[in-house]
Order: structure tokens, then C-alpha cells, then sequence
């Protein structure tokens, strides 16, 4: 039985209210700090929760507020610049994959908007305008400074401030900094697309120049993105100097030899309503995930590019295991027993979406290469292959022993 009552979750986006909830659940009191002053309403692109990241959710009770505001996406088309498709693959009618919820495309701002305010309803605090500036530890507990000038104190603390987490930095000064991926993001939702329904399916097209996603419901509406290639970094602050409608003319340039319809969907987005996401970055390894009273979820701990489509959902995986860890074991061994629990898993996932962006960034050569390849190979892909990846399970009833904590 654990002796951890309180703790102090830094970062109010994604996975800091999930992981409140899902201690909540474990017996631990949970309070969320957030930097900024405001909420983050309206705030990112398209994202998918996976079947995984849903399985997570409903642990605590939160599957259907995902499935209230996703939309189904239960298949993904591959294709060429020619609208040739390169594979397709989606749900399963037998096997491991079976009886998986569908996958659910979400737009950021409506997801963080649902979990904050589940979060709230469930009692829990989220403080924002608390920006992190030190740690200090005792033997009875653990102290977040703040840069307002207040602190605060818990018997643990969970870094979920994402790829530049600050919390990361003050457990290990020598962390590895984000890795660009050559691609810069981009998005936008579009009422009245003029486009026929994809049929709940995600078209994904690797174009000549840039990748584009979209996908149209059966009434019309739809959404896109786009990954384009960027030799130098840009940040999305500074992506967000270029105003938007000239944007919206480069990223249509791109497609002008693509026959699929990417220049129709971005030339009926207004600009008001571009997403720029900025550069795609990852971090293959974070060597340090937990020190002391502190540990690391989501991606403050393994963050990987938005191509895996499992940023959110490990996340949430991350949250609700160290929640479990937690209600089973002293803090030590817990942060111990949930490392050893997670980091092979969502390591193997960065270095699978590296590899997607090597893909959507290729050149001329290696893109008829994969263009080749691609069809053989998706045949060759079985259900069961995946399910390592979209199966995962939480079994929150099984004990977490201290024998775990060797074996990791």
C-alpha cells in the first residue's frame, strides 16, 4: 500500500488532467499547474486517439467524453501523388483488433476543452498562471517554486509539460533537447469541403512535394493537414509571423501536380481558421524519467512526432500506469515500476513515426522506391502485427508487486 496522498502535476494540457484523474482514482489527491494565464481553448491541430489511448480513458471513466467529440476513423487509405492507393487498412472484423473501440479523430482544443472539464467536474483544481522555476525536496515531501513567487508543496510531483518540459530539465540539467523532423504542421477544419464523404477513413497522400491528410464526413465537412517539408527548424511562433493566407498559397503550391484534392480543401479554408503546429519534433530517448519525489509522463517523458498518431494516447497510457504504480507502492519504487513498464513500448513507437517522417519528407528517388514498396508491404501487414501497439491494456485491478520493480 502506498504511503504517496498528494502530489502536484505541472502542465495542464493533455495528460496533467488525465493523470489527475486518474490519481483521483488511486487514492491520491492531485492538484494541476498550469503556465499559462488562460486556457488553452481552440488551441491545435487534428490529433487521433487511438483504440489504446480510448482503452486508457475508460479505466477512468473517461472514454466517452473522447468518443462525444471525435469522429470516427475507422480506416486509413495510402496514397501516391496520383492518387494511385498505396494500401488501406482498418478495422478488424476477427482477431486481437476485434472488438477495439475505433479510432477517433479529435481536434486538440475540443479534447483539452472536454478533460478540463471533466477534471473540474470530478473536484479537481487546475491553477493557472504557474510557471515553474525550481524544485526543492525534503524527506517528507517535495516543493514546486513558481515563477509568480508562490510554491507549492506535495508528497510527490508529475512533469506532464510536454517536449520542453521544465520539469524534465530541473531533474536532468543534461537533457537532450527536441529533434526538428524536417516538417512543418499545418491544419484546418472546412465546412461545405464540395467533396463526396471518404467514408469515416483518413485518406493519407504522399504528395510530390509535401504529405496531406484529410477526411470528409457524410455531410460535407471536413478537415486536412499537412506536413510540410522545411529544411530549417520553425518554431510556431515563428511560422505564425507569415500571415495566414499566404500560408494557405504556399502550402496549395505544393499540390499543384497531385491529383487528389488537397487544392480544393485548402483553397476553401479561410484563413482565420489555419492550425500551424509549427515544427515536428521528437526525442528518440530521455535518459532520466524520475529523481527523487518527481517523475515524468507523456511528452515530458517520450515524446514522439505527431506522425506516430499516439502522442495523446501514451500519454494518457503514462498517466493512468504511474497512477496505478503509485496506489501500490512507495513513490521509489513506483516511479521505478512504471519506467520499466513503459519505456520499451513508446520508444519502439517513436522510432516507428521517425521513420514516417523519413517517408513523408522523401526525395525524388527514394519516393518511387516507396511507392513500389509501400503496396507489398501493406499486403504483407497482418492485424495482429498492430496489436502490440493498439491492443494494449491496463489491467487496473492487477496489483503492481515490488518484484516488478527488479524485473524493470
Amino acid at each position: 500500500m502506498t504511503s504517496t496522498r498528494t502530489a502536484l502535476v505541472i502542465g495542464g494540457g493533455i495528460a496533467g488532467p488525465v493523470a489527475a484523474m486518474a490519481l483521483r482514482k488511486a487514492g491520491i489527491d492531485a492538484t494541476v499547474f498550469e503556465a499559462y494565464a488562460q486556457t488553452a481553448d481552440g488551441v491545435g491541430g487534428a490529433l487521433s486517439i487511438a483504440p489504446n489511448g480510448q482503452l486508457a480513458l475508460d479505466v477512468i471513466d473517461a472514454g466517452e467524453i473522447v468518443r462525444a467529440v471525435g469522429v470516427p476513423m475507422r480506416g486509413m487509405v495510402m496514397q501516391s501523388w496520383t492518387g494511385k492507393v498505396l494500401g488501406e487498412f482498418g478495422s478488424a472484423d476477427s482477431g486481437p483488433l476485434a472488438d477495439l473501440p475505433d479510432m477517433q479523430l479529435v481536434w486538440r482544443g475540443d479534447l483539452y476543452a472536454a478533460l478540463y472539464a471533466e477534471a473540474a467536474r470530478r473536484g479537481i483544481r487546475i491553477e493557472h498562471g504557474r510557471r515553474l522555476v525550481g524544485l526543492t525536496e525534503t524527506a517528507d515531501g517535495v516543493t514546486a517554486r513558481f515563477a509568480d513567487g508562490t510554491t507549492a508543496t506535495a508528497d510527490i510531483l508529475i512533469g506532464a509539460d510536454g517536449i520542453r518540459s521544465a520539469v524534465r530539465g530541473l531533474i536532468d540539467p543534461a537533457a537532450p533537447s527536441p529533434r526538428y523532423a524536417g516538417l512543418l504542421g499545418f491544419g484546418a477544419q472546412v465546412a461545405a469541403t464540395g467533396l463526396p464523404s471518404t467514408q469515416d477513413k483518413m485518406h493519407m497522400v504522399f504528395g510530390k512535394r509535401a504529405f496531406f491528410g484529410y477526411q470528409v464526413s457524410d455531410d460535407g465537412d471536413g478537415g486536412w493537414f499537412v506536413n510540410l517539408p522545411h529544411k530549417e527548424p520553425m518554431s510556431r511562433t515563428e511560422a505564425m509571423r507569415v500571415p495566414n493566407d499566404e500560408w494557405l498559397r504556399r502550402l496549395a503550391a505544393q499540390f499543384t501536380e497531385d491529383r487528389v484534392p488537397a487544392r480544393e480543401m485548402i483553397g476553401r479554408t479561410r484563413p482565420e481558421d489555419l492550425v500551424i503546429t509549427g515544427g515536428l519534433e521528437d526525442i528518440p530517448h530521455v535518459p532520466v524519467w524520475h529523481r527523487g519525489r518527481v517523475c515524468l509522463i507523456g511528452d515530458a517523458a517520450h515524446p514522439t512526432s505527431p506522425s506516430s498518431g499516439q502522442g495523446a494516447s501514451l500519454a494518457v497510457e503514462s498517466g493512468v500506469e504511474l497512477a496505478r504504480c503509485l496506489r501500490d507502492l512507495p513513490y521509489d519504487q513506483a516511479f521505478a515500476a512504471y519506467e520499466g513498464q513503459r519505456r520499451a513500448r513508446v520508444e519502439r513507437v517513436i522510432a516507428m513515426a521517425a521513420r514516417t517522417n523519413s517517408d513523408k519528407a522523401a526525395g525524388p528517388v527514394a519516393r518511387v522506391i516507396r511507392d513500389l514498396v509501400m503496396p507489398v508491404a501493406m499486403k504483407m501487414m497482418k492485424p495482429e502485427k498492430m496489436a502490440w501497439q493498439f491492443a494494449y491494456r491496463i489491467d487496473w485491478d492487477a496489483p503492481v508487486r515490488p518484484e516488478l520493480v527488479a524485473a524493470a
